[in-house]
């Protein structure tokens, strides 16, 4: 089933020092999108939650849609822009509209919106695609750690680099309203639906060891970073 519609769905926090790199490497991968493929539409969605900063104001500097929530709940973010990515769809048929899933301290690859639209348009309900630290943000013994846990990127889940079709999604049930790993929850959900799916290439998220949810991925940094030490 071909794709027609790629919509990209970024929760942000307080996001203001990290956002604007994240939307300009969307913008890159929309336009090899639309070069390769000039019927498809593109859209991004940034979900402001909670947010007490600059993040509105660099969202609106990127020109893409938005909307707002104070919910400080990713799992509510993120069930938020997908009901946005519902109602933006025009009429499409669900399972020719793709969700994109990244989180705003992430940069993604040029061919990513091209690959992930390839997977789909393959047949694919879901694409579970892996992350990878910035290495200016960690030791390098840190980083080689981190590799070495993560050999598997089907035996690991990140919102920051996740896409579904949003016939999948109703399948499943959908996101659940919850502060953490709500990525994983969704994806087994899918799984356990029968959606086919399969993994992809890396984004760079951010290697901070502090960040908007205790008990998050920067958690999980930290707590490598300390074992180093």
């Amino acid at each position: 089933m071909i794709v027609d519609v790629v919509h990209v769905v970024v929760p942000a926090h307080d996001e203001e020092e990290l956002l604007g790199a994240c939307l300009a490497s969307v913008a890159t991968a929309a336009t090899a999108l639309v070069t390769d493929l000039p019927g498809v539409v593109v859209r991004t969605t940034v979900v402001l939650d909670g947010c007490t900063d600059g993040t509105a104001a660099v969202a609106a500097t990127y020109g893409v849609d938005t909307v707002a929530v104070d919910a400080t709940s990713v799992g509510v973010a993120r069930a938020t822009g997908v009901e946005r990515v519902a109602a933006q769809a025009e009429g499409h048929p669900p399972e020719r509209v793709l969700v994109v899933s990244t989180d705003a301290d992430c940069v993604v690859p040029e061919r990513w919106l091209v690959d992930l639209w390839a997977l789909a348009s393959a047949g694919f309900d879901l694409v579970v695609g892996a992350v990878d630290p910035d290495p200016a943000d960690l030791p390098s013994g840190v980083l080689d750690r981190w590799r070495d846990r993560h050999r598997r990127p089907e035996a690991h889940v990140h919102g920051a680099n996740l896409a579904f079709t949003l016939a999948a999604y109703a399948r499943s049930g959908g996101l659940r309203p919850v502060r953490l790993h709500e990525d994983v929850l969704l994806v087994a959900a899918m799984r356990d639906a029968g959606c086919r799916w399969t993994t992809a290439t890396s984004v760079r998220t951010s290697g901070r060891t502090m960040g908007r949810v205790p008990g998050g991925f920067a958690t999980y940094l930290a707590g490598m970073v300390a074992q180093a030490e």
